[in-house]
């Protein structure tokens, strides 16, 4: 964590590219998953057992902990090591934003395609 802290301070990022980033990341993550949900039959073949549901709740809570990682990750380095509250919430904002924007650009591609 300190490395990334380090990295980002190095850099000099502003707030919103550092959640722009955040954000993306999320968007290709949720992507994938995506695909591998949009497959499942093809890959794992007609799953009539137990084994099929604990699959999918256990990627579900795995994809919910990377999520929480990759959106809040570094707003809580800020928070906690860096006691920088503001500076936490306004990239906290700023994420949800620039999700929105990528919500809107799904939306637009499922309209149009």
């Amino acid at each position: 964590m300190k490395e990334m802290v380090e990295f980002v301070e190095k850099k000099k990022w502003s707030l919103g590219k550092i959640a722009f980033y955040q954000a993306f990341g999320f968007i290709t993550y949720a992507g994938l998953v995506s695909l591998i949900l949009w497959n499942a039959n093809k890959l794992f073949g007609n799953v009539t057992n137990f084994w099929g549901p604990l699959l999918f709740l256990t990627l579900f809570v795995f994809s919910a902990l990377i999520s929480a990682l990759i959106v809040l990750g570094y707003p809580f380095i800020l928070f906690w090591e860096k006691k920088d509250t503001m500076n936490a919430l306004k990239l906290v904002i700023k994420t949800a934003e620039w999700l929105f924007v990528f919500l809107l650009v799904v939306f637009a591609i499922i309209i149009i395609f």
